[in-house]
């Protein structure tokens, strides 16, 4: 009886030590992601593709380069008036016309050209007139020319693809209404891509499905999927999709992306102590460390490595060399 009472008392402060050692170890290790995850910035939900409303005004191009008409005096730079032809394009409009670089554009039609800006201001115009009259000065020449401008916005606007989550799930979506008999219409994110490596495929979501909601939140968009996923979850998170494949609602549970974990840190000084990052990729390791020096250590900065015996000997191997290249 007595036997058995203490191999019972042993063994509730074997698994009691056991316990404390467990959480004292776990307290002395850190841990990282295995790899270094990027941050992404959000879309807004309306975005717009073309660029700034002035951008999209811009109507014609006369096929020239020109800046201030600097004086070539390097004693005393003065700007005179009119506006220097620095470049012309190739079988433009100002090279059909005859104007060439070093010309000076004095005005057109009538408008004083004394600054860039007046002639892409020209530029900017959506009326009907194409064809202009240049008053040009070459050397002590001054001549008419008639420039016809060519139209420059005979491109179609961009188009919207699709919103894409390239961490979370690793898929492609767009915003579609669904109409369910007996229910108002609501918003889902469809499916157009999955990239490789994406979740849905695992959880058995596939291209063409619709997502309803996430956790039972109803979605607003294919942007507000992707918001939620990166804004509300962690990498590696699981998740409830609601999925509509075009004949029933399913529930299925989604593993987000894990990008894994690494031990980033262990600290049991003075016995071991251990480092690791990566960005910049480091490594560091010091055995029995007591302040003035440690019996080992070793240190990896990139492909760069260093080791240490008692602070005495020293290693180095694979050190980077700067070599300058002759040309």
């Amino acid at each position: 009886m007595a036997n058995a009472l203490k191999m019972n008392i042993e063994l509730r402060l074997f698994k009691s030590a056991s316990l404390l050692t467990a959480t004292l170890l776990a307290g002395c290790i850190s841990y990282d992601s295995a790899i270094l995850a990027p941050s992404l910035t959000m879309s807004a939900e309306d975005i717009i593709l073309n660029g700034s409303p002035e951008s999209t005004n811009a109507q014609l191009n006369f096929g020239l380069t020109v800046a201030l008409n600097e004086s070539d005096s390097l004693v005393n730079i003065e700007v005179l008036p009119g506006i220097r032809v620095r470049g012309i394009d190739s079988n433009g409009a100002a090279n059909s016309a005859g104007i060439q670089v070093g010309d000076v554009i004095l005005s057109v039609n009538g408008m004083d050209t004394n600054h860039p800006d007046a002639l892409a201001a020209l530029q900017q115009q959506s009326g009907d007139v194409s064809e202009f009259t240049f008053i040009v000065r070459r050397n002590t020449v001054v001549f008419e020319a008639q420039v016809v401008a060519r139209a420059v916005n005979g491109n179609a606007p961009a188009r919207e693809l699709y919103r894409i989550d390239p961490l979370a799930t690793r898929a492609a979506y767009t915003t579609e209404m669904l109409s369910l008999r007996g229910q108002p219409n609501i918003a889902v994110a469809r499916v157009v891509e999955l990239l490789p490596g994406s979740p849905l495929a695992t959880a058995g979501i596939g291209v063409g499905d619709r997502v309803m909601a996430m956790d039972g939140v109803n979605l607003n968009s294919a942007q507000g999927l992707i918001t939620r996923l990166n804004r509300d979850y962690s990498l590696g998170d699981r998740v409830q999709f609601s999925v509509f494949d075009g004949q029933e609602i399913e529930t299925m549970m989604v593993d987000l992306w894990d990008p894994g974990r690494r031990i980033s840190r262990v600290n049991l000084w003075p016995i071991l102590q251990y480092e690791s990052s990566l960005n910049p990729p480091r490594n560091s390791l010091s055995v029995l460390d007591f302040w003035l020096f440690a019996v080992y250590s070793y240190s990896r900065v990139e492909g760069e490595q260093a080791h240490s015996l008692l602070g005495i000997f020293n290693f180095t191997s694979d050190y980077g060399e700067l070599v300058e290249e002759q040309d």
